[in-house]
């Protein structure tokens, strides 16, 4: 006889889900920890390094945190030489971030230590179900916006 699942609402859905978010935050906590960064300092470098010249708005929205958040990340981030501030050519009155070489070289070091911590946590799964949950993930996203 078939196994028969049991139903599932979506208040469990969303529990098993912020319990599957905790751990991968403390997993990637944990392994960029040994590189001596946090994940949201490391998440601004990494996407200034993509991204730039990059302003604040922009950048604060490409990794999810607000504006006030970002500016205070920022700030320490400039004050560790790890990212610059350049005023637009442009406009005058808008500041660009950029990485510097220290910040380019971390952000290098840092996005290997993700994708490590990536491979590790994901890998009980099939390629096949990366792929679903990606999918998953995005329709969930584009419903949020």
């Amino acid at each position: 006889m078939p196994h028969a699942r049991k139903s599932v609402t979506p208040a469990q859905v969303a529990d098993e889900f912020s319990r599957t978010a905790k751990v991968l935050v403390r997993h990637f906590n944990e392994r960029l920890g040994e590189h001596g960064v946090s994940t949201p300092r490391s998440r601004l470098v990494v996407e200034v390094a993509r991204s730039q010249p990059v302003r604040l708005t922009e950048l604060a929205l490409a990794v999810g945190i607000a504006q006030g958040t970002a500016s205070t990340l920022v700030d320490a981030l400039v004050r560790d030489g790890l990212l610059e501030r350049q005023t637009s050519a442009d406009d005058r009155r808008s500041v660009l971030l950029r990485v510097t070489a220290q910040g380019a070289a971390l952000a290098q070091d840092w996005t290997a230590g993700y994708e490590r911590a990536a491979e590790e946590l994901f890998e009980p799964l099939t390629p096949q179900q990366m792929a679903t949950l990606v999918d998953i993930l995005r329709t969930l996203s584009a419903a949020g916006d």
